[in-house]
């Protein structure tokens, strides 16, 4: 990639023209540029995007855009191909979960609710549940003593 960019550089010095009048024409960032001429491009995140910009920017100067890019495939391959397939399989899978929560669809009116946040509400409805049944025991107990229910009836009578 190194050799690329020399080419590319070599080229853009020879006839004359600054990296800003390249950046201005192709619409490319001029720190993109530089990096492309210092062959240095693991900052780049998509290929394909790198490589229209090493196309564009090989197109603009003139040169033969067909070996420019089989140097780039080329050194792509090379690239790539020492990634161990651990690494590859678990960027796939990786991937894959971003693609499966952003194409997940939803109504509106339907909730999907996380199993890990029930267990919050669950709790608290058994609580709920024992404090109702001991209110309900005291209740009880107050309202009977020694195993005679008071009501107005007899309340009455006693008097």
């Amino acid at each position: 990639m190194v050799e690329t960019g020399e080419t590319l550089k070599s080229t853009r010095e020879l006839s004359g023209v600054s990296l800003d009048e390249v950046s201005r024409d192709l619409g490319i960032p001029v720190l993109f540029l530089e990096q492309i001429e210092d062959g240095s491009i693991g900052s780049f995140e998509d290929i394909y995007e790198l490589k229209k910009m090493i196309l564009d920017y090989a197109k603009y100067l003139g040169l033969n855009t067909e070996t420019i890019v089989n140097k780039f495939n080329e050194y792509m391959f090379e690239y790539t191909s020492k990634i161990p397939m651990d690494e590859i399989e678990k960027a796939v899978r990786d991937k894959m979960r971003e693609h499966d929560d952003e194409d997940r669809i939803a109504s509106p009116y339907t909730r999907a609710y996380p199993k890990e946040k029930t267990l919050p509400y669950i709790l608290t409805a058994i609580g709920i549940i024992i404090l109702v049944v001991l209110a309900v025991i005291w209740s009880v107990r107050q309202i009977t003593i020694n195993n005679t229910s008071t009501n107005v009836i007899s309340y009455l009578k006693e008097e």
